[in-house]
């Protein structure tokens, strides 16, 4: 796994992947300075209490608060506007270090845009839910975010992966049967999306990531399409 992740890394160096990483930082940028803007022009405009210390607080502690959600639902933001380039990234990543396979499984663009919606919003949801833990747990909520994220990413980026060789029913076998090992990945994954800076790449790295652990896969189940090299 530590070689499939220092592969992964490697594949930032590639000119497909650099542009990728661009557009996605800007576009997140973008998004998380509008909702900066508005929420700073509502703490602005708005008069909670006569006392000013007190208002200086609100305006002090919803700050706080922003940048509080933002580092939290950044991975569902990016993975949401990259998601629609990961396929590209793996078929570049395929390209490189899988030159003999066949051409993937054709994917309707209806199940791409399930697989990315389904993983972003279940990102967002099921973190916001878990919010009051991360905040009233401090020590474990690591733990918790590790442990929910690398189960919802693990899930996420395998389907990006092995819905190109295998159809759903192989997928869903495949995942079953290397659970444990797709679930570490994942954690891993959730790992480069709590690093700042590191998080900006982060989705890039991890659907290379997840290609080279699909691609070590036993290979009854490998995939169905074309020859595993």
């Amino acid at each position: 796994m530590v070689v499939a992740l220092l592969r992964a890394v490697g594949a930032l160096c590639e000119p497909l992947m650099r542009r990728v990483v661009a557009l996605s930082f800007a576009l997140a940028v973008l998004t998380f300075a509008v909702l900066w803007l508005a929420v700073a022009a509502v703490l602005y405009h708005t008069t909670f209490f006569d006392w000013r210390l007190m208002n200086w607080l609100v305006d002090l502690l919803g700050g706080l608060a922003v940048l509080g959600l933002t580092w939290l639902l950044f991975p569902a933001v990016v993975t949401l506007i990259m998601g629609f380039y990961l396929e590209r990234i793996a078929a570049a990543v395929e390209a490189v270090h899988y030159p003999g396979q066949g051409p993937p499984r054709p994917q309707p663009l209806g199940e791409i845009v399930a697989i990315t919606l389904r993983l972003a919003l279940l990102t967002l949801l099921l973190n916001l839910l878990a919010l009051p833990l991360y905040l009233l747990i401090p020590g474990i909520n690591i733990f918790l975010f590790l442990a929910l994220n690398g189960y919802l990413f693990g899930r996420g980026f395998f389907e990006v992966v092995a819905l190109r060789r295998l159809d759903a029913g192989e997928a869903r076998a495949a995942r079953s049967r290397f659970a444990g090992r797709i679930f570490l990945g994942g954690v891993v994954i959730a790992g480069l999306f709590a690093l700042p800076l590191v998080n900006l790449v982060a989705p890039v790295i991890a659907t290379a990531f997840m290609l080279h652990i699909f691609e070590a896969l036993p290979r009854p189940v490998a995939h169905s399409f074309g020859p595993h090299p």
